[in-house]
């Protein structure tokens, strides 16, 4: 199994239509560690082509962010993939990712680009192994709203535990970041936004994706370590050093080689306010 990655990994990704190019710098500016320009449900279809253009003239090499395409076997894909040779875009977010068809797979090869896939459906569930291991895999994400509609389930909470721990897994045993927990609609409902972070974070899921900028602090603050939690680590740390590996006792509990890994995640984790870039 790959290691753990040692570099923090972003924790919000903020979604803005593509037909709304008068968003696009405000998005960059906000806090949010990563930007979505979409392409796919959150535009029109008479809307496409116009705010696939919109993007395109945008995107610069020194402000690269994700695009989310269209569905593979929808009218729009093929010309969406050819944002690939534009400079300044991240790399694709894959909606109702089951497998990665061969031509993004090569233009994400060929430009450097990074693939999310977002999964949405049964099928994405059950190849989730597949996709978290295929080239150019950034990490996972889950599409929760789109997934219970596959389903009908009903609620976000018990419903959906199982198969948010299914993308943990899959993730861990290839060796990509934890995964992308998916939107609370209610952009201006702080503590649903809040509770919803705390489940994610809970649950391994260590990123959200948000529908608005005034989501991401809260977002920021419900993954980032509390005080409590970084006083704890940083004497985890330096118990250890001064025990020069071996076990001790910190706070009467025995530590050991995985809580000092723990702690030295906590330690290294990012503040709140800092922002995170790929």
């Amino acid at each position: 199994m790959s290691e753990l990655p040692t570099r923090a990994a972003p924790r919000s990704y903020l979604f803005v239509p593509g037909d709304r190019p008068q968003r696009f710098d405000s998005a960059w500016n906000s806090p949010a560690d990563e930007v979505i320009l979409d392409l796919e449900d959150a535009v029109a279809p008479a809307q496409k082509d116009a705010a696939r253009a919109a993007v395109a003239a945008w995107l610069r090499p020194d402000r690269p962010v994700w695009v989310r395409c269209n569905a593979a076997d929808s009218a729009w894909f093929q010309d969406d993939l050819g944002l690939a040779a534009v400079p300044g875009l991240a790399g694709f977010v894959m909606p109702k990712a089951e497998t990665l068809p061969p031509a993004l797979l090569e233009l994400a090869r060929v430009h450097g680009l990074g693939l999310i896939p977002l999964v949405e459906t049964a099928q994405g569930i059950d190849l989730c192994e597949a996709l978290a291991r295929a080239p150019a895999v950034t990490r996972l994400a889950f599409g929760s709203i789109d997934f219970q509609v596959d389903l009908g389930i009903a609620g976000e909470d018990d419903g959906l535990l199982l198969f948010r721990s299914r993308l943990v897994l899959a993730s861990r045993l290839a060796g990509r970041p934890a995964p992308i927990d998916g939107v609370t609609p209610s952009i201006d409902d702080e503590a649903q936004v809040r509770a919803d972070t705390r489940r994610s974070r809970r649950l391994g899921l260590k990123a959200r994706l948000c529908i608005h900028p005034r989501q991401v602090p809260w977002v920021h603050e419900e993954l980032a370590p509390t005080a409590t939690e970084r006083d704890w680590a940083r004497r985890v740390i330096e118990a250890m050093a001064a025990a020069r590996g071996a076990a001790v006792a910190v706070d009467g509990k025995m530590v050991d080689r995985p809580i000092l890994l723990r702690a030295q995640e906590i330690d290294a984790a990012p503040a709140p306010s800092a922002r995170t870039r790929a």
